[in-house]
């Protein structure tokens, strides 16, 4: 069976990131956007990211601009304004689709894995995936959920074992 584990996508600057690597790691997958009423959520997630790196979260951002064209930069120059504007520290990846045709396979995964009652589709940007140590538990929250909104389901798969 397939986990987040299973998966590899191109960072920021190009380089291959293997989710291997994050066995036994809590991961919290954001579809981002630069030019968003949500961007302020960038502070949010760098707060998680600093305060729960050291006990096993890996946050991670994969900017999207398939929603109303609101991450049209280049991927240094989107890392760029996350980490000027907002501190960010936490790995922002390679631009990608979310949804659709050629939506990346883990979000092709994510969604599959989350679907709902309307179907599996990421509505908007800023939509947060929670993803167990194993790689096998996924909860999805929406873009409206703020960071902090989910910081009690964070610890608590911060604190069970894989």
């Amino acid at each position: 069976m397939a986990t987040i584990h299973t998966f590899k996508a191109n960072t920021s600057k190009g380089t291959e990131l293997d989710f291997a690597q994050f066995e036994g790691k809590v991961l919290l997958i954001v579809n981002t956007a630069s030019k968003c009423g949500f961007t302020p959520q960038f502070e949010g997630l760098e707060k998680l990211n600093e305060k729960y790196r050291d006990r096993g979260l890996v946050v991670i951002g994969f900017p999207c601009n398939q929603f109303a064209n609101q991450d049209p930069g280049t991927d240094s120059e989107i890392e760029s304004f996350c980490q000027v504007n907002y501190g960010v520290s936490f790995q922002i990846m390679q631009k990608i689709d979310v949804n659709g045709d050629n939506a990346h396979p883990i979000f092709k995964y994510l969604r599959k894995e989350t679907r709902g009652l309307l179907g599996d589709a990421v509505k908007w940007n800023f939509t947060k995936f929670l993803i167990s140590r194993d790689g096998k538990t996924i909860k999805r929250f929406a873009p409206t959920t703020a960071p902090e909104k989910i910081e009690a389901d964070i610890e608590a798969m911060l604190n069970k074992q894989a």
